[in-house]
């Protein structure tokens, strides 16, 4: 399967064709200086010069056929996908481009200004090139879908946020996935085992904390305008002075904006160049400005690997990329400096002889006694986005059928050990089973326990049975502020770094230093089951429920595959309520793009399962 990859700049279209199943390149093109009276078009390593100016449009309608012409008859293209920079609320995940999928891409331009335009523009100019092909959109901010709400929002007014669509979206989301995904492959690890801090550094710069494959911060918000110290832009900057330069030296909206994105970053702090290696050269032969530019870069991503690695607990890997991120060994060095409370020890030796390229793209650069790694990784945007276009292809082109999901309403219940059961109601207590539930072997005892927080308590928690190797207390967001406590979403089993309870029984209390968690939304399937859906154990998918009294996505749904497991998907009581879902819910999972599609069979439904776990 051959994809062309489109990436359309504001001033820069670049294109290659990719053979998915190999990753190999078969044709590259770049066209510079778009918009400008002479373009330059390189086509597989040939230069010449195109008569404009040119519109992306333009560009594409000439320099596309040539770069096809130049195919052998044996390589066709299956498809195109598109790099589109901001794809805001709408879209959280590629998608086959329509013309009302371009219609939104319009109305959501002005989130990035100088980038989606051009997306946009390319992405007309290709289809009208191949008609008959399907192009996908690849988003940017898709990655970062995942962040939590806290991670999200601005602390300004609801009334303003929401009328607006104020929120944090973060960027470069496609080369964060990418090499979390290849430092996962290097540490032979499975990424949803992992905590990685990718440091995307290049003349746009980003962090992200990717906790369990997902991404749950980003130093870039709502624009690409926030977090580090870039080419030309400022990064984070008290809003004050922004309001100071308008209100005494005479800004207005246009100055600050060419201030803050074009004349700032390092372009500012050095007042030469935006471009790391001069400065770098500058500094060498004693240029105090380009000293302090590089000095105010590297503290600022140190400080951000810092507070990631606080907000996650730790990491096992921090993972440079990009072009300084990859490139540079000084930078690499300044950063990694004072990183020893986190385990991570840089290897002197091996950081500057670190070359990362296509036959090469992962070094250590770590010392062997490093708990947390330390990884140059050379990212491959275009390959990501041609795999999730082959990707999207493969499975649209798939025609399935539906099957019945029963769907369960988890109320707040504990699992808890043997030795926790006999601490609470006595030695050699065992559980009196009060109903079976739904997945095989599982029940509901009789007896049930006061879950004590911090600010509340609740006074009958059911215990359910049979006993497990570890106590573990289940709660939705409702209860955590209830309790007043800060409980994750996790899988269930994963309690590390979760916060604990008082648990207290006729007999007595027990007192759990950690074991308390939001569930993540799962679904339990067999192998059968998986096969015939086409996902895999602790995939993750997307659920909408749809067809009856209101329409609901749900994102990060947990597929939990194993033979003893019963078909049915599993939310707690918070969700049910918002969806409007009882017990006995029925629906049926259609597995598109990675994403699962759960439809209401209907708005009667029948008993399918007791829905206590």
């Amino acid at each position: 399967m051959h994809i062309l990859v489109i990436n359309c700049g504001s001033s820069s279209i670049k294109a290659d064709i990719r053979d998915h199943f190999s990753g190999r390149y078969v044709a590259e093109m770049e066209i510079e200086r778009i918009g400008q009276p002479d373009s330059l078009l390189t086509l597989n390593g040939e230069s010449e010069t195109l008569e404009g100016p040119l519109s992306h449009g333009d560009a594409l309608g000439v320099a596309l056929p040539r770069l096809l012409d130049g195919l052998s008859p044996d390589t066709p293209i299956r498809g195109v996908g598109h790099r589109v920079v901001h794809g805001g609320e709408k879209f959280s995940h590629p998608v086959r481009i329509t013309d009302e999928v371009e219609a939104a891409l319009d109305e959501i331009s002005s989130l990035a200004p100088l980038h989606n335009p051009a997306n946009l523009a390319g992405i007309r100019g290709a289809r009208s090139v191949l008609p008959d092909v399907p192009h996908v959109a690849v988003f940017d901010t898709a990655f970062h879908a995942t962040l939590p709400r806290r991670a999200r929002s601005y602390a300004l007014p609801h009334d303003i946020t929401d009328k607006a669509g104020i929120r944090r979206y973060g960027f470069h989301g496609i080369s964060h996935a990418y090499v979390a995904q290849k430092a996962a492959d290097f540490l032979d690890s499975d990424l949803r085992d992992l905590r990685l801090i990718t440091c995307h550094l290049g003349n746009g710069a980003s962090l992200c904390a990717v906790e369990y494959g997902r991404s749950i911060e980003t130093s870039m918000g709502m624009t690409p305008l926030e977090g580090l110290v870039m080419g030309t832009r400022a990064g984070d900057i008290d809003a004050g002075v922004l309001l100071h330069l308008q209100r005494h030296h005479g800004y207005d909206t246009e100055a600050l904006d060419d201030l803050l994105n074009r004349k700032s970053g390092l372009a500012g702090l050095s007042g030469r160049t935006n471009d790391m290696r001069d400065i770098l050269e500058q500094a060498a032969e004693g240029d105090e400005d380009c000293r302090m530019a590089i000095q105010v870069f590297a503290h600022r991503v140190r400080k951000y690997i810092g507070a990631y690695a606080a907000v996650m607990g730790g990491a096992d890997a921090v993972v440079f990329t990009a072009g300084i991120g990859e490139n540079s060994a000084i930078l690499r060095h300044r950063i990694a400096q004072r990183l020893d409370f986190m385990g991570a020890r840089l290897h002197e030796d091996r950081n500057r002889e670190a070359r990362v390229n296509r036959d090469n793209p992962v070094e250590r650069v770590s010392t062997a006694n490093s708990r947390c790694h330390l990884l140059a990784i050379q990212t491959d945007e275009s390959r990501a986005i041609a795999e999730a276009a082959s990707k999207l292809i493969m499975e649209s082109d798939r025609l399935q059928d539906s099957r019945s999901i029963p769907v369960a309403i988890s109320a707040r219940h504990l699992h808890v050990q043997q030795e926790t059961v006999e601490k609470l109601f006595g030695e050699g207590y065992q559980l009196t089973p009060r109903n079976d539930l739904s997945q095989p072997g599982q029940w509901a005892a009789e007896e049930t326990v006061k879950v004590i927080g911090p600010r509340n308590s609740f006074p009958s928690v059911r215990i359910l049975g049979p006993p497990r190797n570890l106590d573990q207390v289940e709660i939705s967001r409702t209860d955590e502020f209830f309790l007043g406590i800060d409980a994750p979403v996790r899988a269930s089993g994963d309690i590390e770094n979760t916060p604990g309870i008082i648990l207290e029984g006729p007999a007595g209390r027990v007192e759990l230093k950690n074991g308390v968690i939001c569930a993540l939304r799962h679904i339990h399937m067999t192998p059968d089951d998986a096969d015939y859906f086409g996902v895999q154990d602790r995939d993750i998918v997307e659920v909408a429920i749809t067809g009856g009294e209101r329409d609901l996505v749900f994102g990060d749904v947990l597929i939990r595959v194993s033979p003893s497991f019963a078909l049915e998907m599993h939310i707690d009581t918070d969700e049910g309520n918002a969806a409007n879902l009882g017990r006995g819910a029925e629906g049926t999972l259609v597995c598109t793009a990675g994403r699962a599609t759960l439809t209401r069979r209907r708005t009667t439904y029948d008993t399918v399962t007791e829905a206590a776990e």
